[in-house]
């Protein structure tokens, strides 16, 4: 009998170990199948945008081809709207989300991220004629933003604790700053590199910028399904090496100038 049960068991082990070796993970599945496909935001200049021609540009693409190039593929950018990044990933529409992602625990629960790849600094824009001077100032105003961004979530957040005025939800970047130069909205959160690329297009008259937003700095990640662990890991040396070859700084500097922020956080990682 007990002859009988140990076999069972190293049959079981065996047939697992076998199940293992069998099972692809999704770093060889995009190597042999000679594609990656990169869930990227175009309507949030500079990181993604469409050109006069129409084609995908912006840091993110740039991003996106740079690790396809890496690991020896053709790269394929699939526009994703903010809200459906994951959605995008779990029904395998893409294989990573390279779109500005905040790497917040809530989506950890949900897919697996990578280091830091960018960070963002939040800003308060506004239009002329608001009263809207500084954050503080959007209490009892008609305010908005972007479904499911991170300053979407903390603005709402807030416009809930101050007791007054109002939010509202758009489906895209485009759809936010639209609303705030047509009057519907009197005050918005984005990032520099948005509300930069925003006035500078001159489409929007009267936007201006009124000062940082009291949010912390918004590190954003790589996102995969959240059992790929090898392509988890083979991301997070991408993005190493982006930094220490000088290609962020060069990627920073030409899609928003400058000097590119600090990717590393004091007192935990370095």
């Amino acid at each position: 009998m007990k002859r009988q049960s140990l076999a069972a068991i190293i049959t079981s082990l065996v047939c697992v170990f076998t199940l293992a070796q069998a099972h692809a993970d999704k770093l060889d599945d995009i190597i042999n199948s000679g594609k990656l496909r990169c869930a990227v935001t175009l309507d949030f200049p500079p990181m993604g945008s469409r050109d006069a021609s129409n084609n995908p540009v912006g840091f993110d693409v740039d991003y996106c081809n740079d690790l396809a190039k890496t690991l020896g593929v053709t790269a394929e950018v699939v526009e994703t709207p903010f809200p459906d990044r994951i959605p995008a990933l779990m029904s395998n529409r893409a294989d990573v989300i390279v779109a500005s992602t905040s790497d917040t625990l809530e989506r950890a629960k949900t897919i697996a991220m990578s280091i830091p790849y960018f960070a963002f600094q939040q800003v308060v824009l506004t239009r002329d004629g608001t009263g809207i001077n500084t954050y503080n100032d959007m209490k009892g105003h008609p305010v908005g933003n972007t479904a499911g961004t991170f300053e979407g979530l903390a603005l709402e957040a807030d416009v809930k604790k101050w007791g007054g005025g109002s939010f509202r939800a758009y489906q895209t970047e485009n759809d936010t700053i639209l609303a705030l130069s047509q009057g519907h909205i009197d005050g918005t959160v984005v990032t520099s590199t948005v509300a930069a690329a925003s006035i500078k297009t001159g489409k929007y008259k009267g936007l201006k910028v009124v000062g940082n937003a009291p949010y912390v700095i918004d590190y954003v990640s790589l996102g995969v399904a959240r059992n790929e662990l090898g392509l988890v890991h083979y991301l997070n040396l991408f993005v190493n090496h982006q930094v220490r070859s000088g290609r962020y700084q060069e990627l920073y500097a030409k899609w928003v100038g400058g000097t590119a922020p600090n990717l590393t956080i004091p007192g935990v990682y370095y």
